[in-house]
């Protein structure tokens, strides 16, 4: 799940999403609430709790990178709904669901920040939603009337930009200026 954070007042208008720190498929919160208790077990599950903790504390620390995206609108409306992801299937539709989200007023200068991420490959989709209905709206035909982006600004053939052209290494603080079109 993304936490976001509500920018300051006196700065431009920027989404923040934390995303989850995950080790071996488990979240930290679910690490840390995993019924192990300090009332009377016997050693060996103090020394299992700790082992999962420090394992938890490691994964958390090799979560310091962060994306930061910045986007070129046409229209000062709405908002820029952006999604981030960490899968070819989850990319492309095949399977799965965003790592994290955001969603960024379009009245100033538009910028979503992605925080606490472990390296790897990402790849983002993102849409103007100009009208301010939360949705993607598109013409009879299925194609998209408001203005989107993929990262890299990737471009797809017939369709959405796909995962090959869009994903993007992190292993750092990484910005990209994406064009709204």
């Amino acid at each position: 799940m993304a936490v976001i954070r509500e920018p300051e007042a006196a700065g431009p208008e920027i989404g923040v999403a934390t995303a989850p720190a995950v080790r071996h498929g488990r979240s930290i919160e679910t690490a840390h609430s995993s019924g192990l208790s300090n009332e009377g077990p016997p050693l060996m599950i103090h020394l299992a709790a700790a082992l999962l903790l420090a394992a938890a504390s490691a994964g958390n620390q090799s979560a310091d990178s962060r994306i930061v995206l910045t986007f070129e609108t046409g229209a000062r409306t709405g908002s820029v709904m952006v999604a981030l992801f960490d899968s070819a299937a989850a990319f492309d539709g095949a399977a799965g669901r965003p790592l994290a989200s955001t969603v960024v007023s379009a009245s100033g200068p538009v910028v979503a920040v992605f925080e606490n991420l472990p390296a790897g490959e990402y790849a983002v989709k993102a849409f103007h939603d100009v009208n301010g209905d939360g949705e993607m709206n598109t013409n009879p035909f299925g194609m998209p009337v408001e203005p989107y982006a993929f990262s890299n600004n990737a471009v797809g053939n017939m369709g959405p930009a796909r995962w090959e052209r869009a994903r993007f290494v992190v292993s750092g603080d990484t910005a990209q200026t994406l064009t709204l079109r």
